[in-house]
């Protein structure tokens, strides 16, 4: 057991509204999501705006260059619907460019070393990006507002700059030597070769991230397909060929999001509806299959409460790695965003958008000054794994949006960032909420544990010494405050919509500077 380094306790209230609210990572986001809202959109129109927004203000962590997973449970419906757009290999990646040099991996991932990185960082890393194709789906299946006003506050915010608070120099500082190996990157992050950072007294300074206000209007006129088949995938494609990544044209062109009903289970009275497919929804579904035999809830989490949930993510996710061919470490250090809203007449959203890595791949593109993903990072480079590298194939990934509705009706959406943390993170708030019906506010200030498939778990510094006690007794144990930077747990944003009151409640991330929830 570790001694706990920082000494303040941290309360960032929950917000409640009878509008509909918006929680994102950033505040100028979530302001852009509750603007649509009290302009007559609904969740889903404010979700597409705030995913835009992020952009333009956390490029580290989403973008158009990347991809992800939405879980949309309309008002007056009994289905929930996810919307699939996450990343795809290129149809043109050659296994053989990912030579294993020998050694172990760098940047706390799992998979065997490959030569220079090729798979973490430059332009062989980037698989097409589903981003964009996503929020034009959902659009076009759930949403009222128009395209172009939808994607006009990222615009303004692109054209203003982004401003590099503290945060973001700690952002830009933690990757600046793989940035400054990127023409473009080094350019708008690196002023001068080096991060940008707040005067002690001033302002903070703001920076240009390339192109991307232009694409964004391109994007706003043009529409989504543009970015596939028009004027802004002719740009990608030709920015990719010049730095010799395998995206082609042709790729793009062929890039679709998929709509198709949730999975649903059952949990205690509470009925949990998943992300599908290669995500850690299934593994969810494992966590709490297990927990509704292992758990006996009493009035609060209490020291066998965290053994539990310790067993049961440990047992899930040795039958994830088993089974989807993840390594021993992989993903811990990605950056993700995720965001939740609700609007008043009680359609519920998450989404969980990521480019992986903090920056994704450390490549913009000159033409459109898009941020790319790295999602091969994402697939093993041993050959002959269910998860190896190849053309045309899905990664697994670590995201987990979910919405679970309570047996008095309440619609709450889940999730978080912050790559194989977050299966933990969204398992223990759903069973806060389910099990011992605490309200949003308490479970997002309850403390939890970090189980991701180590054989160390790791505990919040705030837990009670009988419970850490407890854990020690049963796991090899880290007690780790729960800082900012370094993040030992993942970052969730939540709302709730309560059909009693018409008002929904939302809950940002506690330790994050920016998060926030927006209200009309």
């Amino acid at each position: 057991m570790t001694e706990r380094p920082e000494r303040w306790l941290v309360r960032k209230p929950a917000v409640t509204s009878g509008g509909g609210l918006v929680a994102t990572q950033h505040q100028a986001a979530s302001e852009v999501g509750a603007r649509v809202l009290a302009d007559g959109g609904n969740a889903v129109d404010a979700a597409i705006a705030a995913s835009l927004a992020l952009a333009a203000v956390e490029p580290w962590m989403s973008g158009l260059g990347g991809g992800g997973y939405m879980l949309v449970r309309p008002a007056g419906e009994a289905r929930t619907h996810a919307v699939r757009f996450g990343m795809v290999a290129p149809g043109a990646l050659d296994p053989a460019d990912y030579p294993l040099t020998g050694e172990a991996g760098a940047d706390l991932f799992g998979w065997p070393a490959v030569l220079e990185d090729r798979n973490l960082r430059g332009p062989l890393a980037v698989a097409v990006p589903g981003q964009v194709a996503g929020l034009a789906k959902a659009h076009e299946r759930f949403g009222t507002c128009s395209w172009a006003d939808l994607v006009a506050p990222a615009c303004a915010l692109a054209e203003r700059g982004m401003e590099v608070d503290w945060h973001a120099t700690v952002a830009i500082a933690a990757s600046a030597p793989e940035l400054a190996s990127d023409t473009e990157c080094a350019a708008a992050y690196l002023a001068d070769g080096f991060p940008l950072a707040t005067p002690w007294t001033g302002d903070a300074p703001r920076i240009r991230l390339g192109r991307l206000a232009e694409t964004l209007r391109r994007l706003a006129e043009a529409g989504p397909r543009d970015f596939y088949t028009g004027e802004i995938a002719q740009a990608i494609s030709a920015d990719m060929a010049a730095l010799g990544g395998r995206l082609s044209a042709a790729d793009l062109s062929a890039c679709e999001a998929q709509v198709e009903e949730a999975p649903e289970t059952g949990y205690r009275d509470a009925r949990v509806r998943t992300a599908p497919g290669l995500t850690a929804g299934p593994t969810l579904v494992d966590v709490l299959d297990r927990l509704a035999s292992s758990l006996d809830p009493g009035e609060a989490p209490d020291g066998e409460v965290y053994v539990a949930y310790a067993e049961a993510l440990q047992a899930a996710y040795a039958e994830r790695l088993r089974g989807m061919g993840a390594g021993t470490e992989a993903d811990r250090a990605s950056c993700t965003s995720h965001l939740g809203a609700a609007d008043r007449d009680g359609t519920v959203v998450a989404l969980t958008q990521t480019l992986l890595s903090p920056f994704g791949a450390k490549v913009m593109l000159p033409q459109t000054g898009i941020l790319m993903n790295n999602g091969i990072m994402w697939f093993d480079p041993r050959p002959g794994g269910p998860n190896s590298i190849a053309p045309g194939k899905h990664p697994l990934s670590n995201t987990c949006p979910t919405i679970v509705e309570m047996a008095d009706g309440r619609r709450a959406a889940l999730g978080a960032s912050g790559g194989r943390r977050i299966l933990p993170a969204v398992a223990q708030l759903l069973s806060f909420l389910v099990d011992f019906d605490m309200s949003l506010d308490d479970a997002a200030h309850c403390p939890r544990i970090n189980v991701d498939g180590a054989d160390l778990i790791e505990a919040d510094a705030r837990l009670p010494a009988e419970t850490l006690a407890s854990l020690e007794g049963r796991f090899p144990l880290a007690v780790r405050p729960h800082g900012v930077h370094p993040s030992a747990y993942a970052c969730p944003n939540a709302v709730v919509w309560e059909p009693a009151s018409g008002t929904s409640t939302g809950a940002a991330h506690v330790m994050s500077p920016n998060a926030s929830v927006g209200a009309p």
